[in-house]
């Protein structure tokens, strides 16, 4: 019984780090694309912090999931 808990605790924990990577994620795309709007000639420069940034949000949620369980 106590490591049926567990493994639902887990699962749950590790689906919250997942989201809040997939927010993360989505967020730093959303802000791009706006920044891109105002600033056309800035595009260069926004998509590559916004890699760097989608990629270390994605890290985090795949830490999340494995550490969590």
């Amino acid at each position: 019984m106590i490591t049926v808990i567990a493994e639902i605790t887990g699962n749950i924990a590790s689906a919250f780090g997942l989201l809040g990577a997939a927010l993360g994620v989505g967020m730093i795309g959303l802000k791009a694309a706006e920044a891109v709007g105002r600033n056309p000639g800035a595009s260069g420069k926004i998509l590559v912090q916004a890699i760097i940034g989608m990629a270390l949000a994605e890290g985090l949620g795949i830490l999340a999931l494995f550490l969590a369980k």
